[in-house]
């Protein structure tokens, strides 16, 4: 089951990897040493994966990001929430992962779900109302290609699909 443990055992297992310069977060959604695969853990998951990528491109510093002539214009003790600077680099030098970010009050008011309640939820909704994209003709007749080529080594009844 998702919990805390789980989420826990997510980020180490993918941290360590990621900071030894790795190319590839594996086994996002699986529990039990992968027996297991569960939807709510796989979105939990691309959560942390998410956190360690942006982590990993680390800070931009340079003149334009330090913004010391910003400071030098706005001065001590002043507003730079509102200055241009900030509001250039608000979202490209922040990260909001899909976690709930709410005050206390609100998060009681709305049923207090915690991100395992959250993560099952956002999965039947997204299982119920995807709707992926066909795989191009080509790319189809491609694939079956392969298939049926790797069947008819191995001797298998060629799959008609």
């Amino acid at each position: 089951m998702p919990d805390a443990q789980a989420a826990y055992e997510c980020t180490m297992t993918a941290l360590y990897p990621a900071l030894a310069g790795v190319n590839l977060i594996y086994g996002l959604g699986m529990l039990e040493l992968g027996v297991t695969f569960d939807y709510s853990q796989l979105l939990i998951g691309s959560d942390i994966a998410e956190m360690i990528l942006y982590s990993l491109g680390g800070i931009q510093v340079n003149d334009e990001t330090l913004a010391v002539e910003d400071i030098k214009e706005v001065g001590s003790f002043k507003d730079f929430l509102t200055h241009k600077s900030t509001m250039k680099h608000l979202r490209s030098q922040s990260f909001a992962p899909n976690t709930d970010r709410r005050m206390r009050h609100k998060w009681l008011e709305d049923g207090s779900k915690d991100i395992t309640q959250r993560a099952k939820e956002k999965a039947k909704q997204i299982l119920t109302s995807h709707k992926p994209l066909p795989i191009p003709e080509d790319a189809r007749l491609k694939i079956r290609e392969l298939v049926n080529a790797q069947e008819k080594k191995r001797n298998l009844p060629l799959s008609s699909r």
